[in-house]
């Protein structure tokens, strides 16, 4: 389980969390909502020990992740994959490099063959074959941030953290990103936290809903409960996203 409790986080004298308290269950799929500037990528950030809090914790396993060394957060840091909002591909790297770096940067025992067919299992995974050697130029926006879920599997991580996963793309590609999020869930058994604006996707992937509204999360509950809340902030925020 990832538990946070009280977290605050300022950048200057800009109040961004303001006393965040959140359970993310394992095996479940988490939403994050609420409008652009919420603190919802912040969060995130405090999850896998990117940012330090100002005061409160994470914990992860257990463990507060702003009390590990570094080793020690090397360590958890293998836990999770997270497939960042423009997919973060290098553009000098084919596919198949890309989807490697993870493991060659962990100076892992494997041979070329085993990392290669590894790659291959992974696109497999995400829908892609046959397109190892291609440049991220090459590639549509929806076939980027599947090569960019590939490299954040390829570790075999227990959390997958999800940033914008369907920002720049078309309804019907966003609807296979989604599918796609929904069928390695339940495929590989990860507990996945998904950060979006987008109601489609709530409506689509989530188990858990927790909207951010003012520095803290305002709202938890079903997609059934987000969707028939009577709450103002709630109902503001859907109105705004088009539900």
């Amino acid at each position: 389980m990832i538990e946070i409790h009280d977290l605050h986080k300022s950048f200057g004298s800009k109040e961004v969390l303001t006393g965040v308290n959140l359970n993310i269950n394992n095996g479940k799929t988490t939403v994050i909502i609420g409008r652009s500037g919420c603190g919802k990528s912040v969060l995130i950030k405090h999850i896998v020990g990117l940012l330090q809090p100002d005061s409160g914790w994470v914990k992860v396993e257990g463990e507060i992740v702003s009390e590990l060394k570094e080793k020690e957060l090397y360590e958890l840091r293998k836990m999770f994959g997270f497939l960042f909002q423009g997919a973060a591909l290098f553009d000098s790297l084919t596919v198949e490099e890309n989807v490697a770096l993870p493991l060659v940067e962990s100076q892992n025992s494997y041979t070329k063959t085993e990392i290669e067919n590894i790659v291959k299992e992974k696109l497999d995974l995400v829908g892609l074959k046959d397109i190892y050697k291609l440049k991220p130029a090459e590639l549509s926006g929806g076939m980027k941030k599947r090569v960019g879920l590939a490299r954040a599997l390829v570790t075999n991580p227990e959390y997958i953290l999800y940033d914008e996963p369907t920002t720049g793309l078309d309804p019907i590609m966003s609807d296979s990103i989604d599918i796609l999020i929904k069928e390695l869930s339940g495929k590989l058994s990860v507990t996945s936290v998904v950060v979006t604006h987008d109601l489609y996707s709530v409506k689509n992937v989530a188990d858990q809903v927790a909207m951010m509204h003012e520095g803290k999360i305002h709202f938890e509950g079903s997609p059934s409960d987000l969707l028939n809340s009577n709450d103002s902030a709630v109902i503001d925020f859907i109105k705004r996203a088009g539900g």
